[in-house]
């Protein structure tokens, strides 16, 4: 067929980048290499859009193992010989379409990230955003993603131990479903994702290949609209179980001491795993398609190439030992086959039954190497001008405190996600120290190690709505703030950027501005970025959702028995709120939700009053002082106090300390870099001596109860009402 400029816009490839093609390969692409270029230049798998500001992030550490990008995963050292393995990313299109399976092969992906590294999975996370759950479509996008992140999870046999899930109206068309996995391995028994070695054979291991998710990369790079479910085939089909017996065969086969390198056939499929590499190992391949797998008749080239069937790697093994590594695959009954073999020349040649049907130097397709890169223009948005207008002056003051937070405790972004997690398995592999005694963060040992780590995901959108700078330093500094408090040191982060389209110059200073932000907290909590994932076009015709910049953290404590839990513990321990109380309101669950004010600034925030905080709570916990530590987030105070409260059905006898301060400031507002603890009666005097030497406010607002709700003296009963409200809000609707 001829190849023209209207073949390749339909392949999302622009003019312009059509040039550059027949430029690079000093002739005009057959079909099959310009369907390669599409895969391997969309925004997915290029980072085209993105990648020059991805290199401003602080990207080094004293811990790190292996610079960030370089591998499938980050790898940070964690002590004791070990290290650990952990990356984000994101499956928002194919969750949009088909959310079960769309949300499963997410949580497989991710996890095949992790072991092609030689890594053992220990846990996962998620962070999750959807429309208002009072709409249908939302309840079926929800159920349908839950069921698919459980069920992949449950049978592959990994827990899910923590996430997040908020609700917003920007996000009805397009949801995002950002999945999290971590694991350990033994530092010096990393698998790199290289190809070198002239006439090494290279095998394909794993599923049979298929027609699903074909185009998947390009579908990724591309807003939703009505069009897109003609793109359901897009969508991959995960099957757990077959990913079970991978993990095991891929970490069996890297003690043969036959594997060169290896990597997951993720987005794009064989062709970037191939280009990926032979570009890395500055070496080639020769690849017979007709000797891939396969579970369909008749695929063609370019169909084999972009298929990105899930439960698949691509292993280039010592010339010699093919048979060991045939052993081990045989013994696990997944295929393997000898499909190529390497070469010094930088060029994939793809045969089919013995016919040239691609010839593309390996450099030209990759990131780092002859992929484009742009910048765009960027420009401040005009709803900014909202933003400023707000006067919290124009907000009448709460009246009626109960009333206020009876609404308040049973938002959707607020309330229990119970409904949620109790399908997910979190107890599995036994390593999960903290389903049973919660803390801000999981809690999880990093098994064969004494030691444990703490998990987070975090990213509070709206406040990266009204200001994406200091938003993003929130995300960064609520993840560290959720690690402190659980007993752990902050390690390092692995990002999600979810934006719209960066072609939108105020959706791309929304991601600008955020890289700024995020990279300035980074610095600031020595918490490298290890890697990540990119996800721009999430948009429809309704707009772009919120930028949603999520942070994923690792944090290590030296002993499980070092950790902090969130929840009172004894009737008379003292209430102290750790941080300063700011007249604020700005962005609050209460502000946006039950007053109705849309637009208003971020919540106040300052980066070095935050980290001073945190060093106290880090302090005081080492120093055994506290009972409990819980941050405060959406919800303000009250909803700090509720959650420290439910765990032990103690209630609390609380006032307000500072009558200077707007009611709904101080109980529902969001002003970050704050704390609650509890104290007992013991440790009381110790632990105001200690405090009033630091330059952090520290104030006793009350005491735990035996169960009895006190604010500024109005009794609001029993704890037990409020915890039903609570747990009820989410299930009682999709139960319905």
């Amino acid at each position: 067929m001829e190849i023209t400029v209207e073949t390749a816009a339909k392949l999302r490839i622009t003019e312009a980048e059509f040039e550059m093609i027949k430029t690079k390969l000093g002739r005009t692409p057959n079909f099959t290499e310009l369907c390669a270029f599409s895969g391997m230049w969309s925004e997915h798998c290029s980072y085209k859009n993105s990648i020059k500001w991805l290199k401003t992030l602080p990207r080094d550490g004293a811990k790190m193992l292996v610079k960030a990008g370089e591998e499938n995963a980050g790898l940070m050292d964690i002590g004791d010989g070990y290290g650990v393995v952990f990356k984000i990313e994101s499956h928002n299109h194919p969750s949009a379409l088909e959310p079960f399976q769309g949300a499963a092969t997410g949580v497989g992906g991710i996890n095949r990230d992790i072991f092609t590294m030689g890594a053992r999975p220990i846990a996962s996370l998620n962070s999750l955003r959807f429309g208002k759950l009072t709409e249908a479509k939302t309840q079926h996008l929800l159920a349908g993603v839950v069921h698919g992140i459980g069920h992949y999870g449950n049978c592959f046999g990994v827990p899910t131990v923590g996430g997040e899930i908020y609700f917003e109206e920007c996000y009805h068309t397009n949801p995002l479903v950002n999945a999290m996995s971590v694991g350990i391995l033994k530092n010096g028994e990393t698998i790199s994702a290289t190809a070198e070695g002239e006439g090494n054979p290279v095998f394909f291991v794993g599923s049979a290949t298929g027609k699903d998710g074909i185009g998947g990369a390009s579908f990724a790079s591309a807003e939703i609209t009505k069009d897109s479910v003609e793109d359901l085939p897009a969508v991959q089909v995960g099957d757990p179980f077959q990913e079970k017996k991978l993990l095991e065969a891929c970490l069996e086969v890297m003690h043969t001491g036959a594997v060169v390198g290896m990597q997951d056939m993720g987005a794009a499929g064989i062709i970037c795993s191939t280009a990926e590499m032979s570009a890395k190992g500055k070496s080639g391949m020769i690849i017979h398609l007709d000797k891939v797998p396969t579970r369909q008749q008749g695929m063609k080239a370019w169909e084999l190439l972009l298929s990105e069937s899930q439960e698949r790697m691509l292993l280039v093994v010592k010339k010699g030992m093919e048979q060991s590594v045939l052993d081990v695959f045989e013994k696990w009954d997944l295929p393997c086959s000898h499909i190529g073999d390497v070469t010094t020349d930088g060029m994939l040649r793809f045969y089919m039954n013995g016919v040239e049907e691609a010839v593309i130097p390996a450099e030209e397709l990759v990131l780092g190497g002859g992929a484009p890169q742009y910048e765009r223009e960027y420009s401040r948005p005009a709803y900014f001008d909202k933003i400023e207008a707000f006067n919290i002056d124009q907000v009448t003051d709460v009246t009626d405190l109960k009333s206020t937070a009876e609404q308040l405790i049973e938002l959707h972004n607020i309330a229990s996600k119970k409904w949620i997690y109790e399908q997910y398995d979190s107890m599995v592999g036994t390593g999960n120290a903290s389903t049973n005694e919660p803390s801000d963060a999981a809690i999880v040992i990093a098994k064969p190690t004494q030691k444990a780590l703490a998990l987070t995901t975090d990213c509070n959108s709206k406040y990266v709505f009204a200001d994406p700078y200091k938003g993003a330093m929130i995300a960064v500094a609520e993840a560290a703030r959720n690690i402190v408090c659980s007993g752990a040191q902050p390690l390092g982060v692995t990002n999600c950027l979810n934006f719209g389209n960066p072609y939108d110059p105020e959706v791309y200073f929304q991601f600008v501005e955020a890289i700024k932000g995020m990279g300035a907290a980074c610095v600031k909590f020595d918490t490298p970025v290890t890697g990540g994932n990119v996800s721009f076009y999430n948009q429809s015709p309704d707009g772009p959702v919120y930028p949603t910049p999520t942070i994923g953290m690792v944090g290590l404590m030296d002993s499980v028995n070092d950790k902090m839990t969130m929840f009172f513990k004894n009737e008379g321990d003292f209430i102290y709120l750790i941080g300063n109380i700011k007249n604020d309101i700005g962005s609050s669950e209460y502000l946006h939700k039950i007053v109705g004010q849309e637009f208003s600034p971020a919540p106040y925030f300052d980066l070095d009053e935050e980290f001073d905080m945190q060093q106290l709570v880090a302090s005081i916990i080492k120093n055994k002082l506290i009972q409990s530590a819980h941050d405060i987030s959406e919800g303000g105070l009250i909803v700090a106090l509720m959650e420290s409260g439910f765990f032990n059905n103690l209630g609390f006898n609380v006032t307000q300390s500072d009558n200077n301060i707007r009611k709904d400031a101080y109980w529902f507002g969001e002003a970050q870099g704050r704390v609650v603890v509890s104290v007992t009666e013991k440790n009381n005097e110790l632990f105001n001596a200690y405090v009033n030497k630091q330059a952090i406010q520290v104030q006793c607002i009350g005491q735990v109860t035996k169960s009895q709700i006190l604010v500024n003296g109005e009794d609001w009963g029993n704890i037990d009402a409020w915890k039903s409200k609570y747990e009820k809000a989410i299930e009682k609707l999709m139960h319905k």
